[in-house]
């Protein structure tokens, strides 16, 4: 039987409704799927306290300041060269000045010390931890969590309005914390992240636009958050939940109650990490 013309018209439009209706379908499933992960892994009184919390002067107090100071968190083991010349390298040469970059070495046994001394930065703070993070075997799930340790030591001596991070093989755009703070201040939201160029492992580059917060949208290095969530750590387990510890904290962080904005932009150049079954 021959189809008539306005069906044949018609039927790419129906399978556009189809997908976004089966995607609408599947986000739901996923987002139950967190929410129950969530129960288990994120303490209720958290959640209350956030509730509580949120519209206090204390925590509004910093979208009122003229230049918040901006806590930049990396972690690092035995890459020094590589730290130093990419990674603080874009954090130094920041347009936004009012920041601290907090480095922290998960027991480096290279020169880290002595090249990111040489940076003569005050803004940089280093410490090398004294016994490395305890993670699972070389492999997937050690990728996962690998830096827990030190980066929840970073989050502890954090001291800014706003606290970002950049793995120790990234590189911000030099404009990326002046712009993601006038975009925090006059939002307001709780939470930013942005696109994020990705190099592969062909080692061409590609645009990944994370136009939804989800896991694979979203790296250490492309959130912005309220000084708030520095009590939200990274979890050595995640990998058991086959969770990347980024991925696994924002979940957590989704479920507490954060307002979240995207960034149009992409400001972070993000490396493939080659040697990552061994750090």
């Amino acid at each position: 039987m021959k189809i008539p013309l306005f069906i044949k018209k018609l039927a790419p439009k129906f399978a556009f409704v189809r997908k976004r209706y089966v995607d609408a379908i599947h986000n739901g499933l996923v987002w139950e799927m967190q929410i129950s992960r969530s129960r288990e892994d994120v303490p209720p009184e958290l959640v209350l306290q956030f509730d509580a919390d949120k519209n206090t002067d204390e925590f509004l107090s910093v979208y009122e300041q003229p230049e918040p100071l901006v806590s930049i968190c990396v972690t690092t083991y035995n890459r020094a060269e590589l730290l130093v010349n990419r990674a603080l390298h874009s954090l130094i040469n920041q347009t936004y000045k009012n920041i601290e970059i907090i480095v922290i070495g998960d027991q480096c046994t290279d020169n880290t010390e002595e090249l990111v001394g040489k940076c003569g930065d005050p803004r940089i703070r280093f410490i090398n931890l004294e016994e490395r993070g305890v993670y699972p075997p070389e492999g997937k799930n050690r990728w996962m969590v690998a830096g827990t340790k030190p980066i929840n030591k970073a989050l502890e001596l954090a001291q800014g309005d706003f606290i970002c991070h950049c793995d120790d093989d990234d590189e911000f755009d030099l404009t990326k914390v002046e712009k993601l703070v006038k975009f925090m201040l006059a939002e307001k939201p709780h939470f930013i992240w942005h696109p994020i160029n990705q190099e592969m492992l062909s080692g061409e580059w590609e645009l990944n636009v994370c136009d939804t917060l989800i896991m694979g949208s979203v790296c250490t290095s492309s959130m912005f958050y309220h000084r708030w969530f520095k009590r939200v750590l990274w979890d050595v387990e995640a990998w058991r939940f086959k969770e990347p510890g980024d991925w696994n904290r924002v979940r957590r962080m989704k479920y507490i109650g954060m307002t979240k904005l995207r960034y149009p932009e992409p400001l972070i150049r993000h490396h493939k990490e080659r040697t990552q079954h061994s750090v």
